[in-house]
């Protein structure tokens, strides 16, 4: 056999044995507004390959949370995935599974009246290392209700006057985990009590974009200002993230997953579904320290 034919057949003997090799198509992401949010069709997550996990990488840097449908998923697979796309961490205030700790449940019964993390946030920004991302996977939901929005926290920055800007870029804001009220909203595991103090426009470590990070369920105030001179301003940024131009808001049925970047988006899910249950698999993953 000619040498080439030798070289030939000895990379397509590699190509199906090491996944590493597989040629993949490109992925199909289809964009569902003008600032956030995409869905990927045609994937198979539980099977990932490498390519199909840069590409998603890729894509999550431009949209900021991917969609995914038509998913079979279990603690296993979810935690597998996870691994290809970052390092999966646990979360400080709820219990993960016996065998994937990293992997929590989360049940909303047709009796709770409160909902798990719901109000305006970035997920723990009261870490002096919030998550990079999460991921979160349906198994069970209403009919009607139970949605989740994100907002692009990009836009929200550049939509601010220059000057609200500059004055900004120059602040720390001061992020805890016991902010008053948040406790009806996620469950107590006895965990302490956190506190961060991080810019309140940080960089994006990937795209090195700018977005305003600070964040209704867990900023209480900036530094070197008391809590009452921080509020109105606050509130004014608050509001400003819960503008509905920088948004998108998700429907969820069975199979879905949602992907995040936890740096450049905030979320909000909506309770309005008494009466149903809602059943979810969600991980985090692990992120740095914001600049």
């Amino acid at each position: 056999m000619h040498i080439s034919g030798i070289i030939g057949f000895a990379e397509r003997m590699i190509a199906t044995t090491n996944p590493e090799f597989i040629m993949t198509k490109k992925i199909k992401v289809r964009r569902l507004s003008e600032t956030i949010g995409a869905e990927v069709d045609d994937i198979n997550l539980s099977q990932l390959n490498p390519s199909e996990s840069n590409q998603l990488l890729e894509a999550l840097k431009v949209h900021h949370v991917l969609f995914f449908r038509k998913q079979n998923l279990n603690s296993a697979t979810l935690w597998k995935l996870a691994s290809k796309l970052g390092r999966p961490t646990e979360y400080p205030f709820l219990k993960g599974t016996s065998v994937f700790p990293e992997i929590v449940e989360l049940i909303k019964r047709p009796e709770d009246t409160e909902n798990f993390g719901g109000v305006w946030h970035s997920d723990t920004s009261y870490l002096r290392t919030p998550s990079m991302g999460a991921l979160l996977y349906a198994i069970e939901t209403p009919e009607i209700g139970g949605d989740t929005i994100f907002t692009n926290m990009h836009e929200v920055l550049d939509s601010l006057s220059l000057g609200m800007q500059k004055m900004l870029s120059e602040l720390y804001a001061i992020n805890v985990s016991d902010k008053k009220g948040l406790t009806k909203i996620r469950p107590s595991s006895g965990a302490s009590a956190f506190s961060a103090s991080h810019p309140a426009v940080r960089t994006h470590p990937e795209t090195g974009r700018k977005l305003l990070y600070v964040n209704r369920a867990h900023t209480v105030s900036f530094e070197n200002m008391t809590v009452a001179e921080s509020k109105p301003l606050l509130h004014f940024l608050f509001e400003r993230t819960e503008d509905p131009r920088f948004s998108y808001r998700f429907k969820w049925s069975p199979g879905c997953l949602a992907f995040w970047d936890n740096r450049a988006c905030q979320h909000f899910p909506f309770n309005d579904y008494q009466g149903s249950q809602r059943r979810m698999l969600r991980v985090s993953l692990e992120g740095c320290k914001p600049f």
